[in-house]
């Protein structure tokens, strides 16, 4: 109990000296965007495991357990607290008289146990002594004689065989000391490591705080870069946001003009097209009329051959002469209108240019960044100065902060600490030496029991002979019976003294286990602490009493331990802020203010941005009444879209050569195939490429009629997107520019804010973590005291206990072994065996008695 009190004061001087931290904590920054302190790492684990012996501490806390079944006795404990344990004064008192026998209930299984044992060591040397006076007069076994029994070699094995299996548990409870004894010392030799990692934790922790402090205060240095950075670019970020906001609204109708002005450009390109081309066509077409005139005119010479007079030509040449007509051109280009006049216009048209008008809106709409930055110089020069301002104040507030001042007495106490435990250790490991030497000692005089027994076990089975009588049994049997007594005596001389140092550590370890350790992991113990008026009448909450001189502060030592086994920091564990708000140091909202104001000073005036000029607008109204959506595309569409010729000519040419293949040689056959000859050059020349003219053409039409389809719904749609888009610009600019200004400047506050927000967040959460405070109370208490010392000393009385109980019946056994395996004296001699009645030997009389010899042991 007083170690554990000795930590929490340890804890209070921490808390204590930590006032000043929070002091100087108020005034340190953070980052920007995702601020975190670096890790502190500690080198002492916060768990202990016992390993493979923990199953053997596991057995003693089951023991416990029932043997002690009652939960922590919290009452009791609170008013013999109360009492400041002193039970003596006024002992008849009612309420004294009852809370004595309830810690006799409390205690009822501990005192059995421990009267149990004081009677085992009144007792046994009381039983030695009267047994040896009784065996050395010949009483109680004492007599070297030895009656013949018929179940004698019955007896015999079931006195080996429990004897044995009594030597295997004393042998199993020897073991239990030795690995306790040994695990004891081992766990010594590792307090000194023990302790220098919790005392380096602890500097470390200490260490931690100043340098912690010190990286928040750097952090409004990036804070600060962070924001001077976003009013370097007040263009991007502020003009680039109006610009934004407008972006949806301007850039479609200015687009809208721009592809009307390609239109435009691409009309005329396509009227040009088209006029040229059809030009060419009309050429093309009256070059294949001419053709096939010339092909029409020799066909119809060589049909005048007298050869067409004779009847069976004359049919050939009848039809060739009717199909004649299917030689005549299928177009009338000529009747065509020319695109000259439209082309003129929309000439006209392109001489005020567009596309320059159009670029010329882009430009001032885009040059929207540019002049919110020229306009903003002032308001962010302003907006500097107060960061820098601020950034001093903090800077000041830091340095007069002595933190290393207040924090060197803490360290002091520890180094005072450490230097009371080095000094100190040496000798509790020399005394740790003597207990390790005295508990070998205890160990090795048990062992020395079960050694005896085992080998009067081993000679007596080995060197029995059963048809040897018991004055004529061999010397191995005999050593063996000797050696089971010996066992026996020792056993006598040496069994009360193991039970004194049986109950002695079993009183002090169960009592330790029960009312400090268990408490302790399940935390009742804490509670018990935290009663109110407890540790001191007049204070309601000890620990805020002893930190703020304010017991009515709800600060408890459960808690406390509970937040720093969590790692949070010193400042809220300690609920310090009853000592030191740091909201009041701290006031977010006043600096951000300062700069809020700033930035509601900040005026930007966007005026005379035109999208369009009125010569761009009568452009475009001129576009729209040019005609080109009045022209009559669907006659040239017609016109396009028939044949050249009124028959396809290469099937004319091969009709006509097989129809010549039926005359006679002669001129007019020889005629008629130069012709279809001709005619399919004539094809393969003109016709094709001027299928291929028409059919580009007509595409060509066919895009100029969609694109000039609707035309001036068009203008109208476009003229009146760019109406709204300037409308929207003469309205609505002034309160975009106010969002977006708002928008800023909350972002430049915003960076402040967070990192106010974070340095009053490290301060109360994550400052001096008090992880090691926690983690040293547990290695003095959980570890050092209950881990190390009380549960290895709880498994070696156990199992020295364990070995000293089986010595009872262990020396009753041996000592009627014996009987059957040591050298008598006398022995039962029979006159006539055979005569020897069934009767007599039921009854287990089967000779008399003859004596060889009168000496005894």
């Amino acid at each position: 109990m007083a170690l554990l009190l000795g930590f929490l004061l340890l804890l209070l001087e921490l808390c204590g000296n930590t006032l000043s931290l929070g002091s100087r904590s108020s005034t340190e920054g953070t980052e920007v965007l995702e601020l975190e302190l670096p890790a502190t790492n500690y080198e002492t684990k916060d768990s202990y495991k016992a390993g493979p012996i923990g199953g053997l501490f596991q057995i003693v806390h089951i023991f416990l357990r029932v043997v002690q079944p009652n939960d922590f006795p919290e009452d009791i404990l609170r008013k013999i607290l109360q009492k400041k344990f002193d039970l003596s004064t006024d002992y008849e008192k009612p309420e004294n008289v009852v809370l004595t026998l309830k810690i006799i209930y409390y205690e009822i299984g501990v005192i059995i146990c421990a009267v149990l044992g004081l009677l085992f060591v009144i007792l046994m040397p009381l039983v030695g002594f009267c047994f040896g006076l009784c065996r050395c007069c010949n009483k109680c076994g004492g007599e070297m004689h030895q009656r013949q029994k018929k179940n004698g070699p019955f007896l015999r094995k079931c006195f080996a065989v429990s004897l044995l299996v009594i030597s295997i548990f004393i042998s199993i409870g020897i073991i239990y000391g030795f690995v306790a004894n040994h695990h004891l010392r081992a766990q010594i030799e590792k307090t000194r490591k023990l302790a220098d990692s919790n005392f380096r934790d602890l500097r470390t922790l200490l260490n931690a705080a100043p340098a912690e402090i010190s990286y928040i205060l750097s952090q409004y240095t990036t804070t600060k870069e962070k924001a001077f950075s976003d009013l370097d670019n007040v263009k991007s970020l502020l003009g680039g946001g109006i610009h934004e906001q407008l972006r949806p609204k301007v850039i479609p109708a200015l687009d809208d003009i721009k592809a009307m002005a390609e239109a435009i450009k691409e009309t005329k390109e396509a009227l040009l097209n088209v006029n040229n081309t059809l030009k060419e066509l009309k050429k093309s077409s009256a070059q294949l009329n001419t053709s096939l005139s010339d092909v029409k005119r020799d066909l119809e010479q060589s049909l005048n051959d007298p050869m067409c007079s004779a009847p069976p030509v004359a049919t050939t040449c009848n039809n060739i002469r009717t199909s004649l007509s299917q030689l005549d051109d299928n177009t009338n280009m000529d009747q065509l209108p020319s695109l000259d006049k439209p082309i003129d216009k929309i000439n006209d048209i392109l001489q005020t240019n567009l596309s320059s008008l159009v670029q010329q809106g882009y430009k001032s709409f885009n040059d929207i960044p540019e002049m919110v930055e020229n306009q903003t110089t002032d308001i962010i020069s302003d907006v500097k100065s107060t960061l820098n301002s601020i950034g001093s104040d903090i800077e000041s507030i830091g340095e007069q902060i002595p933190i290393q001042d207040q924090l060197s007495n803490f360290m002091g106490y520890i180094n005072d600490t450490e230097t009371y435990i080095r000094r100190n250790l040496p000798t509790l490991e020399e005394y740790d030496s003597y207990r390790w030497l005295g508990g070998l000692v205890v160990c090795c005089l048990l062992t020395l029991v079960v050694i005896f027994y085992y080998l009067g076990l081993l000679c007596g089975m080995c060197g029995y002979d059963r048809n040897a009588t018991p004055t004529r049994r061999g010397c191995v049997s005999n050593t063996g019976g000797i050696f089971l007594m010996v066992g026996a005596g020792v056993s006598f001389l040496i069994c009360w003294i193991l039970m004194t140092i049986v109950v002695l550590t079993f009183v002090v370890g169960a009592n330790v286990e029960k009312l400090l350790c268990e408490p302790y992991q399940n935390r009742k113990l804490f509670q018990v602490l935290d009663t109110p008026y407890l540790l001191n009448e007049n204070w309601k909450h000890y620990l805020s009493g002893m930190v703020f001189n304010k017991p009515d502060i709800n600060l408890t030592f459960e808690q406390v331990y509970s937040d720093c086994k969590e790692n949070k920091g010193i400042y809220g564990t300690l609920k310090l802020e009853n000592s030191y708000n740091i909201s009041e140091h701290l006031n977010i909202q006043e600096h951000a203010g300062n700069i809020s104001n700033d930035f509601q000073n900040m005026k930007v005036n966007i005026d005379n941005i035109v999208l369009l000029d009125e010569a761009g607008r009568k452009n475009l109204m001129d576009f729209s009444f040019s005609g080109i959506d009045a022209i009559n595309y669907n006659i040239y569409l017609a016109e396009l879209s028939k044949a050249p010729t009124k028959a396809n000519l290469l099937s004319f040419a091969d009709d006509l050569e097989v129809k010549a293949n039926h005359l006679p040689h002669g001129s007019l056959k020889q005629s008629l195939k130069n012709n279809a000859q001709t005619i399919r050059t004539i094809h393969r020349s003109e016709v094709i490429p001027l299928e291929q003219s028409m059919s580009s053409v007509y595409q060509s039409i066919k895009e100029l009629q969609q694109k000039s389809s609707g035309l001036g719904m068009k203008v109208t749609n476009t003229l009146s997107s760019l109406d709204s888009a300037q409308d929207f610009l003469t309205t609505r600019i002034s309160s975009v520019i106010v969002e977006e200004s708002q928008k800023y400047g909350n972002t430049i506050v915003g960076y402040f804010e967070r990192y106010l927000q974070w340095v009053k967040i490290s301060i109360t959460e994550k400052i001096a973590a008090c992880k090691p405070v926690a983690t040293a109370l547990d290695s003095a208490v959980d570890v050092f005291l209950c881990s190390y010392i009380i549960d290895p000393m709880n498994l070696f009385w156990f199992g020295i206990g364990k070995a000293t109980v089986f010595l009872l019946p262990a020396l009753i056994f041996a000592v009627k072994l014996a009987k059957y395996y040591r050298r008598m004296d006398s022995e039962d001699v029979y006159e006539d065996a055979e005569t020897v009645s069934v009767k007599n030997m039921e009854n287990g009389n089967i000779g008399f008695h003859r004596h060889h010899s009168t000496q005894t042991v």
